[in-house]
């Protein structure tokens, strides 16, 4: 008889319930320990109370989403109409690439962790959740790893995975009127109608503009068209948006799902690229061919024959960043809705947002001068492309602007952020002065180190042996990690965004999930970047 094999899961947002779908898939009695820091596990930081609300919107649908017992639009439809009328959708136009609220996915993603539970222990496994339970720290044994909570230390455990999700600084960070990131105690705050600064355009940017007008006003749809009526009492309300390139996010545009495959940007021939001795210039004429193929107009049009890794950011960002940005979102709306309807693939895009995944592979492989090259060309560009935003935001961005509350300010290269007691001040290279009485950082995950890990014991290790940065195998299981070493799995995605800086999504945490359980059962441990 195969022995039990004995897991812990610290986090139980999307990786840690793909974690658990696909260790069940292994065909190995198991006996698995979920943690979970908040009241109810399952949803997940992005899909919670405390840090989103109604009017916030997921940038993935269903069709995107790897199911876990069921599809999200197979669980949409099971929904009672009540609840879907809840969140503002009609049981009649549910489709699988509709974006709904993050509060919803959320509460999909938990009956899904329940449901796949219930199978589980049906199965014979061995599954404890232990919510309200936070791991202070993970240590090591001949026998195994521990898990060390306020209350208790379990295990020992043959694998421990940390899926402990997005890391921002804590409540505790903000004032009334500075929040660190929009998961700082914004859901709950009273804004007042002042002047606020968001830093950053990105859906987290968005989110938080829809938090603080949503405290002063309503949207309205009349006649096919959105607008925002602000309550009089809040007539000094004014929210700017803010951003180096003062670029506002494109809207999500139609594509073939499951992506086609790509010609001239494959891994074998980026892997070919990296034996050059210019290995970024050799796979950007890769990226040049690719494009060129999948859309000769825009090639023409761009003049991309000539470009250069270091020149065609430039000219892909330069007509948006001399137009009107609201004006430039209002064409883009039109034109992605109409492509929408017709089911009309825009090439060059689409061949970018395929291309993207290809590249990472070799990212972290690049010479250190090419990697400083791609980082602050080429990345934005991807970035750019595959973090595309619903409509419905971009419809709430244009009519905030027609209700004259919203602006956006281009700060340039050259600015000095100066927090006081009861303002913020952003000062530009020409010498103006923007002063806001509530500043936001919407800004997005940084990457983290070893220094940032939240658990004394492993921290400690990693730093002794040298690991500024975890260094993880294909598995995600440490290397060079004392006992730790092929022990401990981490899938805590600001870990990883060194090394794969396009590491985001509920993709790629079902990705990293299936990778962990594969590890599972077998000793084979090679690095995860070569």
């Amino acid at each position: 008889m195969t022995a039990r094999r004995a897991v812990a899961i610290i986090g139980t947002g999307p990786t840690g319930i793909y974690s658990l779908k696909h260790l069940l898939g292994a065909g190995l009695p198991l006996d698995v320990t979920l943690y979970e820091r908040g009241p109810r596990a399952g949803i997940g930081m992005p899909y919670s109370p405390q840090t989103a609300n109604k009017s916030m919107l997921a940038n993935i649908a269903s069709i995107e989403i790897p199911p876990v017992v069921s599809t999200y639009l197979e669980w949409l439809e099971a929904q009672p109409p009540a609840r879907l009328a809840s969140y503002g959708l009609d049981p009649e136009d549910l489709d699988d690439r509709q974006f709904t609220p993050r509060l919803l996915l959320g509460e999909y993603f938990r009956d899904q962790l329940l449901d796949l539970v219930e199978d589980a222990r049906a199965a014979g496994h061995r599954i404890a959740i232990h919510e309200n339970t936070e791991v202070l720290d993970i240590g090591t044994g001949e026998e195994g790893l521990t898990a060390t909570t306020l209350a208790v230390r379990d295990g020992p455990f043959d694998r421990v995975i940390v899926a402990t999700g997005h890391q921002f600084p804590d409540v505790d960070e903000a004032t009334r009127t500075y929040f660190p990131s929009p998961w700082s105690g914004l859901i709950e705050a009273a804004i007042p109608a002042v002047r606020v600064g968001i830093m950053g355009t990105s859906l987290s940017s968005i989110d938080a503009a829809m938090a603080v007008v949503n405290q002063h006003g309503r949207f309205r749809s009349r006649n096919g068209t959105l607008r925002f009526d602000l309550d009089p009492a809040s007539s000094d309300l004014e929210v700017v948006l803010m951003s180096r390139t003062g670029v506002l996010p494109e809207a999500d545009f139609y594509c073939p799902i499951p992506y086609e495959p790509l010609t001239f940007v494959t891994g074998p021939a980026l892997a070919a690229c990296l034996k050059t001795s210019k290995p970024l210039d050799a796979a950007f004429d890769l990226i040049k061919d690719e494009i060129t193929q999948a859309d000769p107009a825009f090639a023409l049009r761009l003049g991309l024959k000539s470009l250069t890794a270091d020149s065609f950011p430039n000219a892909y960002f330069a007509s948006r960043e001399t137009s009107d940005p609201f004006e430039w979102a209002r064409r883009n709306l039109q034109e992605v809705e109409y492509n929408k309807a017709h089911k009309i693939t825009v090439a060059w895009r689409y061949a970018l947002l395929r291309i993207h995944e290809e590249v990472e592979d070799i990212v972290a492989d690049l010479p250190e001068a090419d990697r400083e090259r791609f980082d602050s060309g080429l990345k934005k560009v991807f970035v750019d492309n595959y973090a595309a935003v619903p409509s419905e935001s971009i419809r709430r961005l244009l009519a905030l602007r027609d209700a004259g509350i919203l602006s956006l300010l281009t700060l340039g290269e050259d600015y000095e952020l100066d927090r006081e007691e009861s303002v913020t001040r952003i000062t530009r290279r020409d010498g103006q002065v923007d002063t806001f009485e509530v500043f936001i950082d919407a800004r997005g995950q940084k990457a983290l180190t070893s220094e940032d890990l939240p658990f004394p014991s492993l921290r400690r290790t990693l730093l002794e042996n040298g690991q500024e940065i975890p260094d993880v195998s294909q598995d995600y299981s440490l290397i060079e990690a004392g006992s730790y070493t092929g022990r401990l799995c981490l899938a805590a995605l600001p870990y990883l965004m060194h090394d794969r800086p396009f590491v985001q999504g509920i993709t790629a945490c079902a990705d990293i999930a299936e990778a962990i359980a594969t590890g599972l059962t077998t000793r084979r441990r090679r690095r995860l970047v070569s």
